[in-house]
């Protein structure tokens, strides 16, 4: 068996509340395989998004340990963090510097890591545009003049710049209507069929999960109450809540990349 890209084993999170504290991750395993997708989900408040901050060292944990490549994660430099693994977060435009343009945004992280000349930083810049469907003519607009379809797109696209392994998505189609949830989901396919990286999808919609996960870990109160197959999971779900997370969910179509929104 091929040994985990990620490993969290007894991840405990607990945040000061005063003269209390908030137990947002409960003593939590979970492993990613360095060519798989596993998906996280549960309702707000479950501790999924606080776990996928844990991932990516965005959050250090209260007890428990997180290894990556075999190797503790704290270790690890910010640089090498940063260019291994990649975070697209929730709400693209509140992530990405509205006044900034999309040149400027995607060519940051050649900047921050001295990847390349100027000359090879453009030509990477626009093969990231055509790899997430969007035109060229896109680099000289500001973050805050595109579509939430667009600035999606642009995220997804930043986070590939540095080719990570490991790449985890924080509810990456909540924000969008169903029609471009679909778009970007076969986006996110797509890039995983074409590049080697491991993905891991935060979410509370099982049909998202369904469209894009090979494992499913589902979370309630800071905890993984089940957790396998995808397959097995949506046909023979074992806890109550997960039965309950799948009651009524209508499959979410196989759709492909289509067209920029």
């Amino acid at each position: 068996m091929t040994s985990p890209l990620l490993q969290l084993s007894s991840v405990t999170v607990r945040f000061a509340a005063g003269r209390d504290a908030v137990l947002a991750v409960d003593d939590v395993d979970l492993s990613v395989g360095p060519d798989e997708t596993v998906a996280v989900v549960g309702e707000s408040g479950s501790g999924k998004s606080t776990l996928a901050r844990v991932a990516v060292g965005l959050q250090r944990p209260t007890a428990g340990t997180v290894d990556f490549g075999g190797a503790p994660l704290a270790a690890a430099s910010p640089r090498a963090r940063g260019r291994e693994l990649a975070m697209i977060f929730q709400d693209p435009k509140s992530s990405l510097n509205p006044r900034l343009t999309i040149s400027a945004v995607l060519r940051d992280p050649y900047v921050v890591h001295r990847v390349d000349s100027r000359a090879g930083c453009d030509r990477r810049v626009r093969e990231l545009l055509d790899s997430v469907g969007l035109p060229a003519s896109v680099l000289r607009r500001r973050v805050r003049e595109l579509s939430g379809g667009q600035l999606q797109r642009v995220a997804i696209a930043r986070a590939l710049a540095l080719e990570p392994q490991l790449i985890v998505a924080d509810e990456p189609t909540s924000a969008l209507d169903v029609s471009l949830q679909a778009q970007i989901v076969g986006l996110l396919r797509a890039l995983r069929a074409d590049r080697d990286f491991a993905l891991v999808v935060i979410s509370h919609d099982m049909r998202v999960v369904r469209a894009i996960a090979d494992r499913v870990v589902v979370m309630k109160a800071g905890q993984v109450v089940e957790s396998g197959p995808a397959a097995d999971v949506f046909e023979a779900p074992e806890h109550p809540y997960t039965q309950q997370l799948l009651s009524a969910v209508p499959r979410l179509a196989d759709h492909r990349p289509g067209a920029a929104a």
